[in-house]
């Protein structure tokens, strides 16, 4: 399935059960918030407050409002994984005027803030051309008076509908399949079968958020009991061999062709390499769930993404 028939599929406002509300939570703070005419105007700067409530993140963090009035009052909340110019536009068509986004929308980490060399240590002509993309977009946000939060480190820390529970279950595991974990990784059990029979069932479930198949690495035959799962770039099989799972599941952004995948081939290990995006696709609706519980009443739409490119054959 591509990534453009899985968004009309799964259409602008699709949601589904509410897996789980974060770990820890105080059963108070996740009250929903009154919307009669008595009750007080949501902000941008409300929303933002409480999503950096749900967990303690290391300082600073990139959870934030990157852009737009925090003193905006909320019409309507639109969650994404990314927020493409394309789902920016969609969401202002839809009368949504907050963004709540896990990725950056200014092509590097730290946003309007870089603070490594990445994009800004590019050659002249390409560091030109991008800043010259940023400055348009940023002037077309505030334009049109979106406001954009990042919800990065919390959603990779939560449990329940957090990026790396969410995807355990799209996989089709649970919590009590865990057999080993340490912050942002968890090895689950699995029935005996080939790497390569694993590797398959792995790809129906991508299928589900566009992704048209995984890459494999390893000993298509060696037998496995155990999946080892990272958190977005937390998933580098390098850091976190200590946990032993007897296959690797790993995003395109972090595996190097030099590395994590020769040594797969060189030792048989399994190596499954999946699409980032796809990934956290579920986390992200799952936020979208808990935003709609939280704030009863009011427009709550999930932007679904999945699988980040389209996949092109002969």
């Amino acid at each position: 399935m591509k990534r453009r028939e899985f968004i009309e599929m799964t259409g602008a406002a699709a949601a589904g059960a509410l897996v789980a509300g974060p770990g820890g939570l105080p059963a108070a703070g996740a009250a929903p918030v009154a919307t009669g005419s008595q009750a007080k105007p949501l902000t941008a700067r409300d929303v933002a407050a409480f999503l950096r409530s749900l967990a303690d993140v290391a300082e600073p963090s990139v959870d934030r409002i990157v852009l737009g009035d925090p003193a905006a009052e909320v019409t309507g909340i639109g969650t994404c994984w990314l927020p493409y110019w394309e789902t920016c536009r969609q969401a202002v068509r839809d009368g949504v005027n907050l963004l709540v986004v896990h990725e950056p929308t200014f092509y590097t980490h730290w946003d309007l803030d870089e603070k490594s060399p990445d994009l800004f240590a590019a050659s002249a002509a390409g560091r030109a051309a991008y800043l010259k993309a940023v400055e348009a977009k940023k002037a077309w946000i505030l334009t049109n008076k979106l406001v954009v939060i990042r919800c990065h480190d919390v959603l990779d820390k939560i449990g329940g509908f957090g990026i790396p529970h969410a995807f355990g279950k799209l996989l089709g595991f649970g919590s009590g399949d865990i057999i080993r974990s340490k912050p942002y990784y968890n090895v689950y059990r699995t029935t005996p079968k080939k790497a390569v029979e694993a590797a398959r069932e792995i790809a129906r479930k991508m299928a589900e958020v566009g992704q048209p198949g995984v890459a494999f690495y390893g000993d298509k035959d060696r037998l496995i009991e155990s999946v080892g799962v990272g958190t977005g770039c937390f998933c580098d099989p390098i850091e976190f061999m200590d946990l032993a799972p007897d296959m690797f599941i790993a995003i395109d952004d972090i595996v190097r062709t030099w590395t994590q995948t020769v040594y797969a081939r060189d030792t048989g290990h399994p190596l499954v390499v999946v699409n980032h995006g796809a990934t956290e696709e579920a986390g992200v609706r799952g936020l979208s769930e808990f935003l709609a519980k939280r704030y009863p009443g009011r427009k709550v739409i999930h932007y679904p993404q999945g699988c980040g490119y389209d996949w092109v054959t002969p």
